[in-house]
């Protein structure tokens, strides 16, 4: 049996997103897809970067596909966030790599379109396979998103699946909470990580 796995940040889902993951489940026996969750205690941090929740995330992906594909938080990222870098060599690494891998049983490979983040699944031992880098970005997605909140002429509903233009219709209310708002992410090793919550914890356990 062969699984893929499938570690993205889908905020939101696009059409790319789909067409990846459409792939996948041609190529393997199972799919697991994990939208990336940052966390501070018992809080998701959200940002102008990350603005739609773990929970938002899930729906669409289950709009899409059903129960084609599984769907987890496994990729969890618990503040402070510089503990996982460098990889593999704290303890919080190992933790999140253990996370990643439950329930998945024989081979299996990761997904990626990005060659900075092939090096880190690399570091972290999770076999990636580089695939083709879509033309659909997220972040173009969002960026024309925000630009519509604020008011601007932007046709953003051709770039994501139809049933997620309608989770964003029913969640724009977070579209506009972050519109106006600063970029709040730290870039590191190939991977985006909120500036909050990066060099200490501030939430409850």
């Amino acid at each position: 049996m062969a699984s893929a796995l499938y570690l993205a940040h889908l905020n939101p889902l696009t059409r790319a997103h789909e067409e990846i993951i459409s792939e996948l489940i041609e190529a393997a026996d199972t799919v697991k897809v994990m939208p990336v969750v940052f966390r501070d205690g018992g809080r998701e941090i959200n940002s102008r970067s990350f603005p739609f929740d773990y929970e938002t995330r899930r729906r669409m992906l289950r709009a899409v596909f059903g129960s084609s594909i599984d769907v987890t938080d496994d990729y969890l990222f618990e503040a402070p966030f510089r503990r996982y870098l460098p990889p593999l060599v704290r303890s919080r690494p190992w933790a999140l790599r253990r996370r990643i891998l439950r329930g998945v049983e024989g081979g299996y490979f990761t997904y990626t379109g990005d060659r900075a983040e092939y090096a880190m699944l690399l570091a972290y031992g999770l076999r990636p396979r580089l695939g083709r880098r879509k033309e659909v970005s997220a972040t173009s997605v969002k960026e024309r998103l925000f630009r519509a909140a604020l008011g601007g002429d932007e046709q953003w509903r051709g770039d994501v699946p139809g049933p997620v233009a309608k989770i964003i219709d029913g969640s724009w209310g977070t579209v506009e909470e972050y519109a106006g708002t600063a970029d709040q992410t730290n870039r590191v090793a190939g991977m985006k990580f909120p500036k909050e919550g990066w060099a200490e914890a501030r939430g409850g356990a």
